[in-house]
């Protein structure tokens, strides 16, 4: 067992209101998909307020901009839920509902039962767009091994998120 957990910050511009007819359908999804998330093996933490999500947080200026965040025991239990469970479903249709952006999504090391702010996940995806990939700030396709083991960069050119 480490003693880090990996991180996660993903972003996007919402193509319309939170509560308007083009998110209508995301927003039935969330709370089925964060229950899997919930239930997970890995699953440490979410960001989110009473409602149980994280859609009324801006953290940015923009309206129309939501986050998700949360905590894992490991990049692969973090990919099992991304990539092999129901959230995919709902991944394949993002541009149904959010505007492209890149990056949009950020990954980092933080100690296990630490959690990490808004504020800092914000800054960390900011230094991957500007920096690439880092031990600061990584993705899916160019991690970076915990601070405590001894592990070089994956590089993964065949991971896709699906269409």
């Amino acid at each position: 067992m480490t003693a880090f957990h990996i991180a996660q910050l993903n972003i996007g511009r919402a193509r319309g209101p939170i509560d308007g007819p083009v998110m209508a359908e995301f927003m039935a999804l969330l709370d089925p998909v964060n229950a899997v998330a919930d239930a997970s093996p890995g699953f440490v933490w979410r960001l989110q307020t009473e409602e149980g999500n994280a859609t009324a947080l801006r953290p940015y200026d923009d309206d129309r901009m939501i986050v998700n965040m949360s905590v894992w025991e490991s990049i692969e239990a973090l990919a099992a839920f991304v990539y092999r469970s129901g959230h995919v479903d709902v991944m394949r249709r993002r541009r149904e509902w959010f505007e492209s952006m890149r990056p949009y999504m950020v990954l980092w090391w933080v100690a296990a039962g630490a959690i990490p702010s808004v504020d800092e996940a914000k800054e960390r995806l900011e230094h991957l767009r500007v920096n690439g990939p880092t031990p600061y700030a990584f993705t899916f396709k160019a991690r970076f091994p915990s601070p405590d083991e001894d592990g070089e960069v994956v590089v993964d050119d065949d991971l896709r998120c699906p269409a």
